[in-house]
């Protein structure tokens, strides 16, 4: 009889939990604080991507589903940008910043580019390891949600209207 009590509340415990994870989902925690250093040699900080919902991309040039996303993310930038989108994405601390560079130019990447030399970025932001890892953040400065992978750009283009009609 105890055991079927434990697991009673066992199976309580979890059905509580799951249903506390679909009425609230995913919880916005605060983008960590960071500095990007740009192709260009400038930097811009997490605290500058105020203001704006922010799309933060951890890619490398070697990986087949970031290159492949690439003309996705681009389109995604290029339809939200005069709306108070924008895009980061973040080359991994393993990528040849040479390759970084040419890859940027040759795709005509029209949206900031930041090489992770020390990897202290990817740490940062949950110590990123695959790729690409993409995240979105909201004009407060908060990760309202994550995409390991490439992400469903219908659903991804929801959120991002959703979250530009935020004041």
């Amino acid at each position: 009889m105890a055991i079927k009590h434990l697991v009673a509340g066992v199976a309580l415990a979890a059905f509580a939990g799951l249903g506390g994870y679909v009425l609230w989902g995913e919880s916005a925690q605060p983008a960590p604080s960071s500095q990007f250093v740009l192709l260009d040699g400038s930097s811009t900080t997490t605290q500058q991507l105020r203001g704006k919902v922010t799309l933060v991309n951890f890619w490398a040039t070697s990986c087949v589903t970031c290159v492949a996303e690439m003309p996705e993310v681009i389109a995604t930038y290029n339809k939200y940008k005069d709306q108070g989108y924008d895009t980061l994405a973040v080359a991994m601390q393993y990528d040849p910043p040479s390759y970084v560079v040419n890859f940027a130019k040759s795709r005509q990447l029209p949206f900031k580019v930041a090489l992770d030399n020390t990897g202290q970025i990817a740490k940062a932001w949950g110590d990123v390891k695959l790729t690409p890892t993409t995240y979105i953040v909201n004009k407060r400065g908060d990760i309202v949600k994550t995409y390991i992978g490439q992400p469903n750009f219908e659903e991804l283009h929801q959120l991002i209207e959703k979250l530009l009609a935020e004041a």
